[in-house]
């Protein structure tokens, strides 16, 4: 008995004993390069303990089992990490499980202090390793390393909890063919060794990587021999070194044989046969009409012959025939201006689209296409080309460049804003029309002007009905003052924009009801506004201007409230009051779109309150009119 750590590192045979608690065991382990577990015996070393002798040939792995007691008696975790090799690491975890003695079938250790695996003293439980202490501190549970991370295995491979321990798998197969080792790589199955194939009787099995083929066994016929896929196969007798003819004969191969035939004469290239057959003789290729030179000049040699070819060919010695010489590869950029092209013997100059030859048979000159008219308007000449234009109201064509097509102005983007009303197209230009009534055509050919009915005399109101011009046309309208009220025959105008009629309280003596009447004054005005489809911020229509001044209203003045009583069609008007030159101004506005035709009358009145009480009111009727136009 000696200490491990003395032992060699490497010998031939090892055999490791140990003694633990007067219990021995012999594992042996035969190996040829790894110094510790290799092969099957996977356990070899899983049991060395530091506190008892062993005889062991593997210094290494007594010094990770080592390891392994040492933390188990200082009471640390058998997943501490460790900067070993993976083997080592194995047999350190391996030697640090505890060890206890075995105990009968499945039934747990209980010691007097009731502790379901071991009792430490003083009543305390413990658990063996891979175990952990339950609340109740008897019981113990599996510790689940794959769950939290103490394990150690490898990249590919993946943990299996099991209890007390965990172990390591490989995560992808090794596929057919192939089977897992116990270092968890995949190695060939040899299925003609293991006698695992299905070949038939009279074949042969051959491994191959993953698979195995299988090969007739049976023998080949005289003159044939078996290939790579055990198929017969002729055998060419001719192509071996020494030849089966004898000298002076030739080898005709034959399938599964072959034969041997005599010499004839043979003749090289330039000489044939005699009529005799016994000698060679000089071909005169040059003899005839189509001879070899084929129209060219022919002059025959011993054994061959030699052409005299004609201007723009050279003679090729190797197919000894006249070819034709390319000048325009020979003498690139010095033939021709443009483009050169090889012909039979010669060249040709040609030139570029827009260019005609020189008479000169090599330059180009310009060629003027506007001479033949190609486009349908205007052409400009250009140095080798043309460009077709258009005159005004036209476009070039985007398909063949040389036709001028109408633009339809109406039908652009900003069509819309040609012309006020609608706009027609016309062949390289438009025109723009005024709806039919109430409207003419402005000097500037796009715009519609409003046709003033009441000043040009082409209304039809009566002697009674006063003409109001509205965009587009005309109104008659006839109002009369009610009752208590006279029209005056004030001409200032109190709604500006259009002409007003004001008719102002006129009581009879003794009338107390009119004289109570807070309203002074009813007016009738007409406006004429144009269909708003959409705006951005409110117009302004009317403005009601007062007498009153803006310091007011203070102890002993009213106070100038405005209010709209009727009329508001979808509350599409207000009325704000502002502060124009010192006065008050009470200013309508038209607040949402309204889209003609369509009219109101808005009821206005202008209340004058003295502490809270109308001290007197007047009324001003808006004849609305919204025209079915924008314009």
């Amino acid at each position: 008995s000696q200490d491990c750590t003395r032992l060699p590192l490497i010998s031939e045979s090892t055999t490791c004993r140990m003694l633990w608690h007067n219990k021995r065991a012999i594992v042996e382990l035969n190996y040829t390069s790894m110094p510790y577990i290799m092969g099957q015996e996977l356990a070899l070393c899983d049991f060395l303990v530091s506190l008892f002798l062993c005889v062991c040939a593997v210094q290494v792995c007594c010094e990770c089992c080592l390891l392994g007691r040492a933390a188990e008696e200082q009471g640390l975790s058998c997943d501490f990490s460790l900067t070993v090799s993976y083997q080592c690491g194995l047999v350190s975890r391996a030697c640090c499980v505890d060890k206890s003695p075995e105990t009968d079938g499945n039934s747990t250790q209980v010691g007097a202090g009731n502790c379901a695996q071991r009792c430490v003293g003083n009543n305390t439980c413990a658990c063996f390793a891979g175990y952990k202490l339950k609340p109740d501190g008897k019981n113990c549970e599996d510790i689940n390393e794959c769950l939290l991370g103490s394990h150690h295995c490898r990249p590919g491979e993946r943990c299996i909890n099991t209890m007390g321990s965990y172990r390591c798998q490989r995560e992808v197969s090794c596929g057919t063919g192939y089977e897992l080792t116990d270092s968890n790589s995949c190695k060939d199955i040899d299925e003609c060794e293991t006698n695992t194939h299905n070949c038939p009787k009279d074949f042969e099995c051959q491994n191959t990587p993953g698979s195995f083929r299988c090969h007739p066994s049976a023998q080949c016929q005289a003159g044939y021999i078996q290939d790579a896929l055990g198929s017969c196969i002729d055998i060419n007798e001719c192509l071996s070194v020494a030849g089966p003819c004898p000298s002076g004969q030739l080898c005709i191969n034959t399938v599964g044989s072959y034969t041997c035939q005599r010499n004839s004469v043979s003749c090289g290239r330039g000489y044939h046969l005699n009529e005799e057959g016994t000698r060679c003789v000089d071909i005169d290729e040059c003899a005839g009409s189509d001879n070899a030179c084929a129209g060219h000049g022919c002059i025959n040699l011993v054994g061959s012959y030699r052409c005299e070819c004609r201007s723009g060919f050279t003679f090729n010695s190797i197919t000894r025939v006249c070819e034709d010489i390319n000048e325009c590869r020979h003498f690139p950029g010095r033939l021709c201006a443009h483009k050169c092209d090889n012909v039979l013997g010669s060249y040709k100059c040609s030139c570029t689209t827009g260019f005609k030859l020189a008479s000169d048979g090599r330059n180009c000159d310009d060629l003027n296409e506007c001479e033949s008219s190609p486009c349908s308007q205007e052409c400009a000449n250009v140095y080798g080309s043309y460009q077709c234009y258009c005159r005004r109201g036209y476009q070039l064509s985007d398909v063949d460049g040389i036709t001028c097509e109408d633009i339809d102005e109406c039908a652009l983007p900003t069509g819309g804003h040609i012309c006020s009303y609608r706009c027609h197209n016309t062949p390289g230009s438009f025109h723009c029309t005024c709806p039919a009534k109430g409207y003419t055509l402005a000097p500037n050919g796009r715009s519609c002007q409003d046709v003033d009915e009441c000043v040009t005399g082409t209304h039809t109101c009566s002697e009674t009905e006063s003409c109001f011009n509205i965009q587009g046309g005309f109104r008659c309208l006839n109002f009369d003052c009610p009752p208590n009220y006279r029209r005056s025959s004030e001409t200032r105008a109190r709604v500006d924009r259009s002409d007003t009629i004001r008719c102002i309280k006129s009581c009879q003596p003794n009338d107390i009801t009119c004289v109570l009447d807070p309203v002074h004054s009813v007016s009738h005005t007409v406006i004429s506004l144009p269909t708003f489809r959409e705006f951005n911020k409110p117009e302004e229509i009317v403005f009601l201007r007062s007498v009153t001044p803006s310091h007011y209203p203070h102890m002993d003045s009213p106070e100038l409230i405005y209010d709209i009583q009727e009329g508001n069609i979808h509350n599409s008007f207000d009325i704000i009051k502002r502060v124009e030159h010192g006065m008050i101004v009470g200013v309508v506005r038209q607040v949402k779109p309204l889209v003609g035709p369509a009219s109101t009358v808005l009821k206005l009145a202008m209340n004058y309150v003295m502490n809270g009480v109308v001290s007197h009111r007047n009324i001003i009727n808006v004849h609305v009119f919204v025209s079915e136009f924008w314009f």
